[in-house]
């Protein structure tokens, strides 16, 4: 039959990204607790398109996601990515991979187990030579105002807010390190299931531990950069408000 993508298109327009969104599959994914934890991802897959090319074979994409999502760990990523360069004849390919994560906590006090949800993604991009992969990872929290316990005579403000951690994969390290990092430099962690001596816990904790959004971000800042596996990455912290008509909100970036 006809290839239409495979025609000569006449307009010299170089495309940076064409391929398939937003499409559900089901996926393992490392577990340093269970070695693999099975959840379902949200992708997406892009080649860059030369200008010669008029389209891409979308059905490509999703032949090379079929393949590899049983199996899809920080290795095979590249080779997924590699599949998809190769078989559309593309100069670059880049792949997003978002999944919800889940990891058992126990309640501080009581030790009531619950499964927690982080949501997690892949980000990873080969340009010719240059592979480059991302790990992201965002993490609810509770922050409690410090102003608002300075001011007032009785109790202080507190919210749940979420830290996004994006940094440059070099070296192995765990989802939940990162995890680990970030609800350590909260006013306090946030759980799925608590009882009452779980919550006088936590609300007493918060008051003893006041931060504001960017004393949040740069907490995290620092015991990052304290790690060398971590040469490269972001930080943004945003708190839902519970007494503004707005949210707070903090950003840095850690270069080589």
């Amino acid at each position: 039959m006809k290839d239409v993508q495979n025609e000569p298109d006449h307009r010299n327009i170089d495309l940076t990204r064409v391929g398939i969104r937003g499409i559900k599959y089901p996926m393992n994914v490392l577990d340093r607790a269970n070695n693999t934890q099975a959840t379902v991802a949200t992708v997406n897959m892009y080649v860059h398109l030369p200008h010669w090319f008029k389209g891409t074979h979308m059905s490509r994409f999703v032949e090379a996601l079929n393949d590899y999502c049983a199996d899809l760990n920080l290795n095979t990523f590249f080779e997924m990515l590699d599949r998809i360069k190769k078989s559309l004849d593309a100069p670059a390919a880049n792949l997003e991979i978002s999944f919800p994560y889940f990891m058992k906590k126990k309640a501080p006090v009581s030790g009531v187990p619950s499964m927690m949800e982080y949501t997690c993604k892949y980000m990873g991009e080969i340009n010719g030579d240059d592979r480059k992969l991302y790990i992201g990872v965002r993490v609810p929290i509770c922050t409690l105002c410090p102003c608002s316990k300075e001011i007032s005579t009785a109790g202080a403000h507190n919210q749940r807010g979420i830290v996004s951690v994006t940094a440059l994969f070099e070296e192995f390290f765990w989802i939940e390190e990162i995890i680990e990092v970030v609800e350590s430099s909260a006013s306090s962690e946030v759980f799925a299931l608590l009882k009452r001596e779980d919550e006088k816990f936590i609300t007493e904790q918060a008051y003893s531990r006041p931060m504001f959004v960017e004393d949040v971000v740069r907490e995290v800042t620092d015991k990052l950069s304290k790690d060398p596996r971590f040469t490269a990455f972001s930080v943004e912290a945003e708190n839902f408000e519970s007494i503004h008509n707005h949210n707070a909100y903090a950003y840095t970036k850690v270069t080589p």
